[in-house]
């Protein structure tokens, strides 16, 4: 049973306004070439009231217009949410504040929306493919924090069964106990790409998490030196207790874009990079 580590990163750029002056010249009578009367420089004519107010009501509309956008923060789920579940959604600033609570080292508090199951989703995948399944203590911990609790001694039963076989570990080149030898620095970890919403109702959803995975033992004489793969993972979430909960998930390789031809890190440059650079709490 695997669950990887991911990242993705995007950039966006500006454009400066352009800008320009248009001359309107005037006549310099007020009368027209066919003779009629002068018009009193004294008042308003007719003509230059209607500009005025047009101005006037252009300029309002201009602003009701701009004021529509709110502040993105009413999405809630629906019957028909699933009308823009299969779109790809950008994981752009909402005004959304992001959660503040914790569930032993979790983000935990995802609100009941669309956008909290995605970052609910990403969550849950970035705990579940850490170096801390690998240890009996926060194994546990993890697994109550992301899973329902319907679920939860099921799913603590059969990690238990597979991240504290010895066999397994040995293979990885992992102790025992799930710890690195000495020298070395375990290395798993999930950095998502991206999210897609399968499916939201009520209090279900299916949430799509595309996400790479770096893996492996960091360090001069490791065996299995870190490397990079990607996955992608289909949570069904539940919302109960004021949150959303992992039921069930399905996992399959990709998609894997093509690789670059860059130098890989040494052990030591690796090992600095993954000591120094803490993971996210992704949320929106």
């Amino acid at each position: 049973m695997s669950l990887s580590d991911d990242d993705g990163y995007g950039g966006d750029s500006h454009r400066g306004p352009e800008t320009g002056q248009t001359r309107t010249r005037l006549p310099d009578s007020d009368g027209d070439g066919y003779g009629t009367a002068r018009r009193s420089r004294t008042g308003l004519s007719s003509r230059n009231l209607i500009t005025i107010v047009g101005v006037i009501v252009l300029l309002l509309a201009a602003i009701a217009f701009a004021n529509r956008g709110g502040s993105g923060n009413s999405e809630s789920p629906s019957d028909d949410s699933a009308k823009d579940a299969g779109a790809a959604r950008p994981t752009a600033p909402t005004g959304t504040k992001p959660v503040t609570g914790k569930n032993d080292g979790i983000a935990k508090g995802f609100p009941k929306t669309q956008q909290g199951a995605e970052s609910a989703a990403a969550n849950y995948a970035v705990a579940l493919t850490g170096d801390g399944m690998y240890k009996t203590a926060t194994r546990r911990e993890i697994a109550n924090a992301v899973y329902a609790p319907s679920v939860a001694a099921a799913r603590r039963s059969a990690l238990d069964k597979v991240y504290s076989d010895p066999a397994f570990l040995g293979r990885i080149g992992l102790k025992p106990d799930g710890s690195a030898p000495s020298g070395m620095t375990f290395v798993s970890r999930a950095n998502p790409v991206g999210t897609k919403t399968e499916s939201l109702k009520g209090d279900t959803a299916k949430v799509s998490v595309w996400y790479s995975a770096l893996f492996g033992l960091a360090g001069a004489q490791s065996k299995n030196p870190v490397s990079e793969s990607w996955y992608t993972n289909t949570f069904d979430l539940k919302w109960m207790g004021g949150d959303w909960k992992v039921t069930d998930f399905t996992q399959k390789d990709g998609p894997a874009p093509v690789g670059r031809d860059q130098a890989a890190a040494s052990a030591g440059d690796m090992t600095k990079a993954v000591q120094g650079f803490g993971g996210f709490t992704y949320a929106r």
